[in-house]
C-alpha cells in the first residue's frame, strides 16, 4: 500500500519552522510499516530548505521514502498540467477527521485491514459500485 504521511504534528511535534521532537512511537511505527511492505510518501506543506531538513531528519532515522510531495519518484510536477493532489492508498495527518488517533492505533488498524484482505478487492469492480444514493457512479 502507498501511504502518504504528514510531517509537522504527525511524525514530529508541531514546531514549524523548526523540527519538533518525534511523536510517541512515530518513527518505530513508520519502520514497522516499511517492514510490512508499505511505501511511504512524505506529504507536507514544507518546501525548499525546510522540506530538505524534514527529509534529512527522516533519512537519519532510517525512514526511507517512496516519494516526497509527489505520487511517484519519477514524477515531474508541472502545475499547469496536473493537480497537486498525490496518489496514495492512505493519508495519515494530525488533522484527520476525528483527530489523530496515535501511531499505535494507526499501525494496528492498517494491519487489521490487511488481515481482512485487500480492501481494493473487497470494493469490487469500480464500474459496478453505486454512489451515495444508490445511483451508479459516473466517473
Amino acid at each position: 500500500m502507498i501511504i502518504a504521511v504528514d510531517f509537522d504534528g504527525t511524525i514530529v511535534e508541531d514546531a514549524y519552522p523548526g523540527i519538533g521532537k518525534p511523536k510517541r512511537f512515530a518513527l518505530e511505527s513508520l519502520k514497522e510499516l516499511q517492514k510490512d511492505g508499505h511505501d511511504l510518501i512524505l506529504w507536507t506543506y514544507r518546501h525548499g530548505k525546510k522540506l530538505d531538513e524534514a527529509v534529512e531528519f527522516l533519512l537519519k532515522n532510517d525512514i526511507s521514502l517512496y516519494a516526497v510531495n509527489k505520487s511517484h519518484p519519477t514524477e515531474a510536477y508541472i502545475e499547469s498540467e496536473m493537480s497537486r493532489k498525490i496518489h496514495a492508498d492512505l493519508f495519515i495527518d494530525d488533522r484527520m477527521i476525528g483527530g489523530f488517533p496515535g501511531w499505535g492505533e494507526i499501525v494496528q488498524r492498517i494491519r487489521q485491514d490487511r488481515r481482512q484482505g485487500d480492501y481494493k478487492k473487497q470494493l469490487g469492480d469500480p464500474s459496478k459500485r453505486r454512489g451515495f444514493f444508490g445511483r451508479k457512479r459516473s466517473f
